[in-house]
């Protein structure tokens, strides 16, 4: 039985929904069109009235879970102002609250194989949430000496980086990886120490 049924007009959402409960329960390589179809309750031959493949159809659920990514990464950034270092840590925050709440997404988003430059709406999408990372660090970077500086971009790129390490080895519950430490504990000294090292925060932070 589907979980989620449609609206004549909402087959189109009905499906995306449909494929990100089997991505977070199977994987992205893990199920068919056909099984898509029958969790929204419609024929197979009706997904092609929308998707020209799987991929398209995941395609459009990370598209629209980097919507959702790109508006949490504001909220957080304009939750932490005028602080620019409370903007830059709840960012990283927000990154951990995202996975953890829409783990289909997340999948689709980053562990697909579905390049972000499949189409001109998701690569859209995919930089503006990445502008959000880049803003926040570009508002904390200019309390660093411009001789010590790195680039905004490296500088949100080493964050994005452990925020999306902590994810994948520490919340996600993959086999094997489970941290003595809460994955948030992880991400906050993380940050803390990388911060330190750029002298953006005191010793005892």
């Amino acid at each position: 039985m589907p979980k989620r049924g449609y609206h004549h007009g909402n087959l189109r959402q009905a499906l995306v929904e449909a494929a990100l409960d089997l991505i977070e329960v199977k994987g992205p390589a893990g199920f068919t069109l056909s099984e898509a179809a029958k969790q929204a309750g419609v024929t197979p031959a009706a997904v092609y009235r929308h998707f020209a493949g799987r991929d398209d159809l995941i395609a459009e659920a990370a598209r629209q879970g980097y919507v959702i990514f790109a508006d949490l990464m504001e909220h957080a950034f304009n939750e932490g102002q005028p602080s620019a270092l409370a903007s830059f840590e709840a960012t990283g925050r927000a990154y951990l609250a995202f996975a953890r709440k829409f783990p289909g997404h997340y999948i689709a988003m980053f562990e697909s194989g579905i390049s972000v430059n499949r189409t001109p709406e998701l690569a859209t999408v995919a930089a503006r949430a990445r502008a959000g990372f880049e803003r926040a660090a570009q508002a904390l970077s200019q309390h660093i000496p411009p001789e010590k500086r790195p680039p905004p971009a490296m500088f949100s790129a080493h964050i994005w980086a452990l925020s999306h390490g902590v994810v994948e080895l520490f919340a996600r519950n993959s086999p094997g990886s489970q941290s003595p430490f809460p994955p948030e504990d992880l991400l906050e000294t993380g940050v803390g120490i990388y911060l330190r090292g750029l002298g953006l925060v005191p010793p005892d932070h």
